[in-house]
């Protein structure tokens, strides 16, 4: 007959000198030492100007209904999105090359 497997306890985490709490009210939270993310933004401004373009183009085929129910300005919306996002990630790859070389010559 076999034994039951007992679940093992999760081991606590080790101690440090350096555990950080804030308090807000009559709650305490910690605050872990995490580095931040290093995001420079140009994944998340390609994915949304691609969402812009994809939405412009599956509104194409129905140009007539949406002008009849005054509604092409939802056509024209997705355009503009599609041409400001196109802006926006030509600055956002601009802005990370620029940092890559200044990291580069500073060390």
């Amino acid at each position: 007959m076999e034994q039951p497997v007992q679940p093992e306890e999760p081991e606590e985490p080790a101690e440090s000198s350096a555990v950080r709490s804030h308090e807000i009210g009559n709650r305490s939270y910690l605050i872990a030492d995490v580095d931040p993310l290093d995001v420079d933004g140009v994944r998340t401004v390609a994915v949304g100007t691609v969402l812009w373009l994809v939405a412009f183009v599956l509104l194409l085929p129905f140009s007539g209904r949406l002008a009849e129910n005054d509604r092409s300005w939802w056509l024209w919306t997705c355009l503009a999105g599609f041409g400001l996002g196109v802006l926006g990630w030509d600055y956002c790859r601009r802005r990370r090359n620029r940092r890559q070389q200044r990291d580069a010559a500073q060390g």
